[in-house]
């Protein structure tokens, strides 16, 4: 009986821990917070990691690629059955280049930042920084009269260069690019939309690489399939709500905010980690223990 109940409980830790993971992903991926520097931290700070954490991150990735699909899918059509007339695939493709040649050159180095919170504090730092930027360089171009519209080859160029630093967790990688577009003195929402979809070559090459590490090591699912399916549903819809929210509220709303978000969210990861409060170690089980206390017999 108790063993039973033990193993109920633990299901229904995995499945809320599912949730709150594919929550974060899914808005975290598209405002520019930092999805990757969240879910560092959350799994840091209270060990919200699953048995097969591998097979779970690549779904989640699948709940962000299915946001991108359903938001533009006018425009993936449309690009699919134009590809000479519509650009928009080459200019992805350009764009994606920087971050690819960044992986095969550093990819020992970005595994281990990609799981370190060592420099968490200071990436979400740079992060503000970026944004704070992009709101003054968007602002004196409309007062200039520069702005434009259309994503041309250099723009896809230097916002796939800022695509590549967003790699980092606690830097954005939708704030990165934006602000490489914005840069190149496109609108921000102009930068928004191409960044938004800019991500999906990128998911897509993060499927592959980590579908490949799973095959190597073996996928099994076991009772983490409930957490997994709904961590994944909860990361597509949230993605969707961020990427929609995102696109109405770009030209309306101050980046400030975001960028206050993340400046004070990165000097308390700094404290934290200076104070000895959060080590690059996970949790304590302990911390799992307190979750299943949550979800009483």
């Amino acid at each position: 009986m108790f063993s039973i109940c033990f193993s109920e409980r633990m299901v229904l830790v995995s499945i809320f821990k599912g949730a709150i993971l594919g929550l974060f992903q899914g808005l975290a991926e598209f405002l520019p917070i930092s999805s990757s520097g969240h879910l560092n931290l959350m799994q840091a700070l209270f060990g919200l990691n699953l048995d097969h954490q591998l097979l779970f991150n690549i779904l989640l990735h699948v709940g962000t690629l299915i946001a991108v699909m359903v938001v533009f899918w006018k425009d993936w059509i449309d690009m699919l059955l134009h590809p000479i007339k519509n650009r928009t695939l080459l200019l992805l493709f350009i764009a994606s280049l920087p971050a690819l040649f960044a992986k095969l050159l550093f990819d020992k180095q970005l595994d281990y930042l990609e799981t370190s919170i060592s420099l968490l504090g200071v990436f979400f730092l740079i992060t503000g920084l970026m944004l704070i930027l992009t709101q003054i360089i968007s602002r004196r171009n409309q007062q200039k009269g520069v702005e434009k519209d259309k994503v041309g080859f250099l723009e896809a160029l230097v916002m796939g260069c800022l695509q590549a630093v967003g790699m980092l967790p606690g830097i954005s990688r939708s704030g990165s690019t934006i602000f490489g577009g914005v840069s190149s003195r496109l609108s921000r929402e102009s930068a928004a939309k191409f960044s938004f979809m800019m991500s999906a070559p990128a998911i897509v090459g993060s499927l592959l690489v980590e579908g490949k590490d799973a095959l190597e090591s073996g996928i099994t699912l076991g009772n983490d399939l409930p957490a997994i399916i709904v961590g994944m549903v909860v990361a597509a819809i949230s993605g969707y709500l961020a990427i929609r929210f995102f696109l109405k509220l770009i030209s309306k709303v101050s980046l400030n905010w975001f960028a206050l978000y993340v400046t004070l969210l990165g000097l308390l990861v700094i404290i934290l980690q200076l104070t000895g409060v959060l080590s690059a170690q996970p949790a304590a089980p302990a911390a799992v223990a307190s979750l299943a206390s949550v979800f009483p017999c």
